[in-house]
């Protein structure tokens, strides 16, 4: 036990001051600082004005309440005649004129322009000439333009009933976005962090095997103790690692923008429920330890530290896939294919949280899904430390089919 606890020391100490981990969290934080500050980043870069926009009302119904300017428009409604107001089109002080008129009982819009809108700003004229052709239509009615308003603001008040009661009460609408929202960041962690540890540990394994550094110390420490090294070592990184990281996002949605992002992420945990909670971190941990198994396994397969990226591909190319039918699953989550690859141990992890927290499956299902994934853990585990102990210090050449055969042919 203490050559145990020595090795995993000496591994994390080593890693954790190493230039690349440091470098590599320091990059996640950057990249998820761009993505929270992205609307402040792009206006420091690109410098938006608002679209300046005259508004000609040649109709009987009220426009200025319905034509409101906001950060990416600014409405005009100039008494000038059209054709003057074209030539103030020329000289760039206006991007569009838009004259608003009335045609068999339809309300009609000409935009003119003298340098051809961007399609963003085209949709967002588009927008609010499609708004207004409803206020006219409803305002044939004798109603009042706030009147009108009032009609296509109006929100219903729904909600759920389960008539079923054998079946625990469905989820709400807040909740099951809630939930895919929450699932998509626990997809995309596990993503990440399987593509970097699942690496960290191949490497580090082949790298020790190839300079004939793991044969001194396998002298003194048995091959199993060095495989669980390795596991629990790299195991405390990544989570030292998801840590720091969760730590900088909290600070940084706590004390930005006056709280405003903190008040919706809090928004959305309160959707969501302790079970869902559990089941997250547990598919996210389970997860993560199984590709490092798998990992050690593959680092202890290869000759040099040149061929580890040939044995990790089969299990990248698994997250991948795993990793693109759980955004699928985004637009859908009921799917034939979501339900598929929310069993199948290697993808559970990414695409099971989704279902529990956009769905409304039974905790049965669940629990199934879960005792799958921790049983191919310790299966994996019982296999992967039996393989390793015979082929850490097995060396060949060829494709990891190949790799196998010789180190079953070697050692039995």
């Amino acid at each position: 036990m203490n050559k145990l606890w020595i090795l995993i020391k000496r591994l994390y100490k080593q890693k954790i001051r190493a230039k690349s981990f440091i470098l590599m969290t320091l990059f996640y934080m950057a990249i998820i600082s761009v993505i929270l500050f992205w609307s402040d980043i792009k206006a420091i870069f690109v410098n938006d004005e608002a679209l300046e926009v005259a508004l000609v009302n040649e109709t009987s119904v009220e426009l200025e309440p319905i034509f409101v300017s906001n950060e990416e428009i600014t409405f005009r409604f100039p008494s000038e005649p059209e054709e003057e107001l074209h030539e103030q089109l020329k000289q760039d002080e206006y991007d569009a004129v838009v004259v608003v008129s009335e045609e068999e009982e339809t309300l009609k819009a000409d935009i003119a322009t003298y340098v051809p809108l961007k399609l963003v700003d085209q949709s967002t004229i588009s927008s609010f000439i499609q708004y207004a052709g409803k206020i006219y239509g409803i305002q044939h009615l004798n109603l009042t333009a706030a009147e009108a308003d009032r009609i296509l603001n109006s929100e219903p008040i729904i909600t759920n009933t389960n008539l079923n009661e054998g079946l625990a009460d469905g989820k709400s609408e807040e909740q099951k976005q809630s939930g895919m929202w929450v699932s998509y960041f626990v997809g995309i962690v596990i993503y990440f962090f399987i593509m970097a540890f699942l690496s960290m540990i191949t490497t580090d394994v082949a790298s020790e095997k190839g300079s004939r550094a793991l044969e001194m110390l396998l002298v003194s420490v048995k091959p199993s103790t060095h495989f669980q090294s390795k596991i629990i070592g790299i195991t405390l990184l990544a989570f030292t690692q998801f840590a720091i990281i969760f730590g900088f996002v909290l600070v940084l949605l706590r004390f930005s923008n006056q709280g405003d992002k903190w008040d919706k992420v809090v928004s959305i945990v309160e959707e969501l429920s302790y079970s869902y909670v559990f089941y997250a971190i547990a598919f996210l941990f389970l997860t993560i330890i199984l590709y490092l198994i798998i990992g050690a396994l593959f680092g202890s397969l290869v000759s040099k530290v040149e061929e580890a990226s040939q044995v990790m591909t089969p299990a990248i190319m698994v997250t991948l896939v795993g990793f693109y039918v759980m955004i699928s699953g985004v637009a859908n989550p009921d799917t034939l294919l979501i339900k598929i690859f929310s069993y199948i141990p290697l993808t559970s992890g990414m695409v099971m949280p989704m279902r529990i927290g956009a769905t409304d499956i039974s905790s049965i299902e669940s629990i199934l899904s879960l005792m799958l994934l921790l049983a191919t853990v310790i299966v994996s585990y019982l296999l992967s430390l039996s393989f390793y102990k015979r082929s850490v210090l097995t060396y060949s050449s060829g494709g990891i089919i190949q790799k196998i055969k010789t180190v079953l042919k070697v050692t039995t």
